[in-house]
């Protein structure tokens, strides 16, 4: 895959540090001719060599580079230099969907309802073109300045239209034929979507245990409870009780969970939970300006 030569360090003003990740940096920076904010995440090589991580930053360029949806990051370009490669990526004002939920606690049915149904939309499509994510978690989601979700981070993503086998993801999110070494396919995802629903209903995830081995145990097993507090609809357990099930081919699919009761009743169809006058009294921090159309400016 060739990088776009014409595209340097030089083309963007760099803004404030917002964020890092085990290869290198995310910053906010203005693309000088368009105006236009993106973040740039900056890998260095070094450690790339190191980690002997060279295909796998191609294949989850490859992967993000592709794909447009609503719902998922886009990755508008890539370039490198001697020491670093670039990703420039749509930049996402409101952060990590991990921060808010544990800023909030937990979240409210509407809130949680909408955030499911973006990601069962975002997720149908990435399957439709043939890739499976495999690291759905709230540190892998971010919100645009309009508190819409967007699913960040391809690294474990893979495309393929067979089973897969290798082991990846984060120990809490695990779909149990992963952890029982057992070929997988997209249904991995599925399962991390009932995982994530009841994170985002309950405050942690429903297999959590103090030692992993426990959590492990409990995931293969399906251990899964409904605590008393807070107090969760029957139709919100339905739904995470359908994509919970072991066997990988008896979960709920992703149009049906678009269909499910507890969806239509709760999720706004507009994908935010956040009013129109919140956006517009939104000041990120390390921005000078904002645009009326919402795009943001220094």
């Amino acid at each position: 895959m060739a990088a776009r030569q014409e595209w340097s360090m030089s083309d963007f003003e760099i803004g404030r540090y917002i964020g890092e990740g085990k290869f290198g940096k995310v910053y906010l920076a203005r693309e000088k001719q368009s105006g236009y904010v993106v973040a740039l995440k900056v890998i260095y090589k070094a450690k790339l060599e190191k980690y002997r991580f060279h295909s796998h930053l191609r294949r989850e360029i490859e992967i993000q580079h592709s794909l447009n949806h609503p719902n998922v990051l886009r990755l508008f370009t890539w370039f490198h230099d001697e020491e670093r490669v670039v990703l420039v990526l749509e930049y996402a004002a409101r952060g990590e969907l991990y921060k808010v939920l544990r800023a909030a606690g937990c979240f409210t049915e509407r809130t949680a309802a909408t955030y499911v149904a973006s990601l069962a939309g975002a997720l149908a499509y990435c399957h439709k073109k043939q890739v499976i994510h495999r690291d759905i978690k709230p540190e892998n989601l971010l919100l645009d300045i309009e508190g819409r979700i967007k699913i960040a981070d391809f690294g474990w993503a893979a495309r393929s239209n067979a089973k897969r086998h290798t082991l990846c993801g984060t120990i809490d999110y695990l779909a149990p034929e992963m952890i029982e070494k057992k070929a997988h396919d997209y249904a991995v995802d599925n399962w991390t979507l009932g995982i994530l629903c009841y994170e985002f209903l309950y405050g942690s995830p429903p297999f959590e245990a103090d030692e992993q081995d426990d959590t492990l145990r409990r995931i293969v097993r399906v251990d899964l409870t409904f605590p008393s507090t807070p107090c969760v609809s029957s139709e919100a357990k339905d739904l995470i009780s359908k994509l919970l099930v072991k066997d990988s081919s008896k979960r709920l699919s992703l149009e049906d969970i678009m269909k499910h009761p507890w969806i239509k009743k709760n999720a706004e169809p507009s994908g935010s939970c956040i009013k129109q006058r919140e956006v517009k009294k939104t000041k990120i921090p390390g921005l000078k300006s904002e645009q009326k159309d919402g795009s943001i400016l220094f």
